[in-house]
């Protein structure tokens, strides 16, 4: 697969606006939300966050900080999601506000389906019997399309869609995603999918691009990863960062440790080599690892028990 160039700090969506190669994540960030945003402002310019993760306050408080203290708001790239009991057309737009709310904020730079399953208020993770509904997906489009004609949101897009929602969606969209978000690393490559937004125009941003020690899928201790992080004299998380840029995509570590989220950004003015390049584009073993999948995780709950059993039954 072709490299991107060697110093991505932005990339160029279908709309026009650019987005950061580099934002800080701020899923289970909880209470330290505030802190990490205010530590990644020195050196970050895209923040990604959703309603679904409770932090929007905290992640809103950081970002007023930081412009207090000098930071312009035009240089900042804030993502957010709508969240899946919000999936119906006289949702959105509430949804919307809300969240400005919390974030202390006038607009979004970019707005996201978080997942193209609808849920009743209040439903179980993963849901029961009854609690998945029927999901308008043209409708809630056509209410997304509306925020970025009202200057709400410079851009819209989705987030863990498979290949044949995209495609259902984009037989409607009159202004087609501009991202498509989506667990990406070298343990799951997920290169139909980036193919698939590539052919279509859309940009990929990479979530959980480190894996995760939760779910038995940490990459950081990856043996082929360590091995090219010391031919590189680099972070095991700065290659695997990297990785994701030099693919062509954005990413989005997450962390809440000052160090780790200065040392996640240090990924410019270097590049992984072709050989090793290919080999961590060859780790055999590929499955998601488990953050993705905690929002629906629930082993009592029926009749799915994770999303991937929930994302392969709605294809």
């Amino acid at each position: 697969m072709a490299q991107a160039s060697l110093d991505p700090h932005y990339f160029e969506l279908a709309s026009g606006h650019t987005i950061p190669s580099v934002g800080l994540g701020t899923w289970r960030s909880g209470s330290k939300a505030s802190d990490a945003v205010r530590t990644a402002v020195a050196g970050y310019r895209h923040i990604d966050t959703a309603a679904e993760y409770g932090v929007q306050e905290e992640v809103g408080a950081g970002l007023q900080s930081a412009m207090q203290a000098g930071v312009d708001r035009m240089q900042l790239f804030i993502t957010s999601k709508l969240w899946s009991e919000d999936l119906s057309p006289d949702r959105v737009r509430n949804a919307l506000k809300n969240t400005l709310k919390e974030l202390k904020l006038d607009y979004l730079d970019l707005y996201l389906i978080h997942w193209p399953f609808h849920l009743k208020q209040g439903a179980s993770t993963p849901p029961r019997e009854g609690e998945l509904l029927d999901f308008d997906m043209e409708g809630v489009w056509r209410e997304m399309e509306k925020l970025v004609r009202d200057k709400l949101v410079k851009d819209i897009g989705v987030s863990n869609f498979t290949i044949t929602k995209l495609n259902k969606l984009l037989q409607f969209a009159e202004i087609k995603p501009s991202v498509c978000q989506i667990e990406m690393h070298p343990g799951w490559r997920n290169d139909k999918m980036l193919e698939a937004c590539k052919k279509n125009g859309i940009h990929v941003t990479a979530y959980s691009p480190l894996g995760s020690s939760e779910g038995d899928r940490d990459l950081i201790h990856d043996p082929t990863v360590m091995k090219v992080a010391r031919k590189l004299n680099r972070t095991p998380g700065q290659v695997l960062v990297r990785w994701a840029l030099q693919r062509g995509t954005s990413v989005i570590p997450k962390s809440t440790h000052d160090g780790r989220i200065k040392e996640n950004i240090q990924v410019f003015g270097w590049e992984i080599p072709d050989e090793e390049f290919k080999a961590l584009s060859s780790i055999k073993e590929q499955r998601r690892a488990l953050d993705g999948e905690m929002l629906f995780v629930n082993k009592e709950a029926g009749p799915y028990k994770s999303v991937a059993e929930l994302w392969d039954n709605e294809d």
